[in-house]
């Protein structure tokens, strides 16, 4: 293959990369483009990247399908870093980002072997604790934070920390957000921790089969409410960090901007994960406003500022 194959081979995979971003994960592909241009290329292979994984499992007509998808990946990381070829448009634009910044493979395999453990999971098997949950957004959110900063060749404990935080709020909101769509597909809210479930009266008992009920849309939502207040207190750490985090690392942690404004949607509905108004727009608010809060923050190199959510 030629020079100029090579490079016109390359530059349609990125421009896969930003389609998919653009398509599946809107919210975080505006937060993309609010970065130097510099930073672009391998922040857009890194999150589609976390697009094809995602949605592994939700595009698959057969679970043991999307299980094999999933596995796939976890092998291609392994084959990219020992430069190896792969036909698939994500995983050589990948390889070009990796060839040329320094990123770890640890975090990459911990993102994919989380979404794994989380494929193999019974439809009735249920986190047990909000804990548990924040662990599993950690390694899928915040170790997607973690490998742009790197990749932006920014090395900063106190950057990492924000990303952790923000990570797992971003991580537990779309969960939150999510709910609908897996009662829907599994008839179950398999990402309400069964003590949470507990603590408001919606866990059922059958044998050894233990189910949340989706009959109690009050009870529902305050139980989404301990998860979202659980979220909001990691966007306020990372607020708190916001002075120490270096400059060039701001713009990369914008995804904190789309949590506080799913926070502020669910606020508006009470919670009630089943109000149409959390599906307009971006986020349950209008696109230019949006658009305009996102650009607000980046032009200010400040993160979202964060409040304590009011269970309506």
């Amino acid at each position: 293959m030629n020079g100029a194959t090579t490079s016109s081979s390359l530059k349609s995979a990125l421009s896969y990369c930003v389609q998919q971003v653009r398509n599946y994960d809107y919210h975080h592909y505006l937060c993309l483009l609010e970065l130097p241009t510099t930073m672009r290329r391998a922040a857009f292979a890194l999150r589609a990247f976390n697009v094809e994984t995602s949605r592994a499992m939700d595009v698959a007509s057969d679970p043991k399908i999307g299980l094999m998808r999933l596995l796939w990946w976890q092998d291609a990381i392994d084959k990219i870093f020992k430069n190896k070829t792969i036909e698939h448009p994500t995983a050589q634009a990948l390889a070009s980002v990796l060839s040329d910044q320094k990123i770890s493979k640890n975090w990459l395999k911990r993102s994919v072997e989380a979404r794994i453990n989380d494929a193999q999971r019974d439809v009735d098997d249920i986190y047990q604790t909000i804990e548990e949950l924040e662990k599993y957004a950690e390694d899928t959110s915040s170790t997607l934070l973690y490998t742009t900063l790197q990749a932006g060749g920014i090395t900063s404990t106190t950057a990492d920390h924000a990303a952790s935080h923000i990570g797992k709020a971003s991580g537990l909101l779309l969960l939150i957000k999510s709910l609908p769509y897996h009662a829907n597909r599994n008839h179950n809210f398999s990402y309400i921790p069964l003590k949470v479930a507990e603590k408001h009266g919606l866990l059922v008992k059958d044998g050894d089969r233990v189910e949340i009920r989706t009959d109690s849309r009050e009870r529902l939502s305050d139980a989404v409410f301990d998860m979202a207040s659980m979220a909001n207190a990691h966007l306020q750490k990372a607020r708190v960090l916001t002075e120490s985090v270096p400059k060039e690392a701001r713009s990369i942690l914008l995804p904190a901007v789309p949590s506080q404004v799913i926070l502020d949607s669910l606020s508006r509905v009470g919670f009630d994960v089943f109000d149409s108004r959390l599906n307009r727009g971006i986020l349950g608010v209008p696109p230019l406003l949006f658009q305009l809060k996102l650009k607000w923050h980046s032009w200010r190199g400040v993160l979202i500022p964060a409040t304590k959510p009011q269970n309506g």
